[in-house]
């Protein structure tokens, strides 16, 4: 199990965010049943090192000075403009006798039958909800697409739970395969009729009025 260091913030003035990530430190918090919520900071490297690591859900050993907690990354923010770049950390304590909620990555796999014969592949859904201990929490979710052909579609109600259930829809589209777009075709030889523009036919009509006035 990964560890991953961190410090109790004490600082909470409207300028001390700002300060703390030019130190490339990254605040975040810590909370959980029964469990004292508490404001920390923890290296942004340290802490990039640890999730590559564990994985998005794994579980971590958050050590606050002398408290070590058994810790999930329940959320977190980044800054838009840089997606390496951890504005804010939420850390779940993880009771390992109770299920919890959490998203996890959905990857396709396998060449599709249906995208050999020119079919569209579309993913629908990119993360799955899922309820499970956090010992059975998977790191992804493999959805195979071989056997996909044109105009079928996997579901929710198609994917193997394991140790674990879905917050979903049985029938929630997973991933399908559109069929051949097709652009319609002109014939060249095809002629339009004369004619002139509405608003330009109008204009002629209100001018011969006006001179048979």
């Amino acid at each position: 199990m990964s560890v991953l260091h961190a410090n109790e913030r004490t600082e909470f003035k409207g300028s001390s965010k700002t300060k703390i990530r030019e130190e490339g430190l990254i605040p975040a918090v810590v909370y959980g049943n029964d469990t004292e919520n508490k404001s920390i900071t923890v290296d942004s490297k340290e802490f990039i090192k640890t999730i590559r690591e564990t994985g998005r859900n794994g579980i971590i050993s958050l050590e606050i000075g002398s408290d070590k907690r058994k810790v999930m990354l329940y959320d977190y923010q980044i800054n838009p403009l840089k997606s390496l770049e951890f504005v804010h950390l939420d850390f779940h304590v993880v009771d390992f006798k109770s299920e919890i909620d959490v998203d996890v990555t959905v990857h396709v796999t396998g060449d599709a039958k249906g995208v050999k014969d020119g079919g569209v592949l579309q993913q629908v859904l990119h993360e799955v909800s899922i309820k499970a201990l956090p010992n059975d929490v998977p790191e992804s979710i493999d959805v195979d697409v071989t056997e996909l052909d044109v105009n079928e579609n996997i579901t929710i109600g198609d994917l193997k739970s394991g140790k674990y259930s879905f917050n979903h829809e049985d029938d929630e589209v997973v991933a399908s395969i559109l069929p051949p777009r097709q652009e319609e075709e002109i014939d060249p030889g095809e002629e339009q009729e004369p004619g002139e523009p509405e608003l330009v036919e109008g204009r002629e009509n209100n001018e011969s009025t006006e001179e048979e006035a």
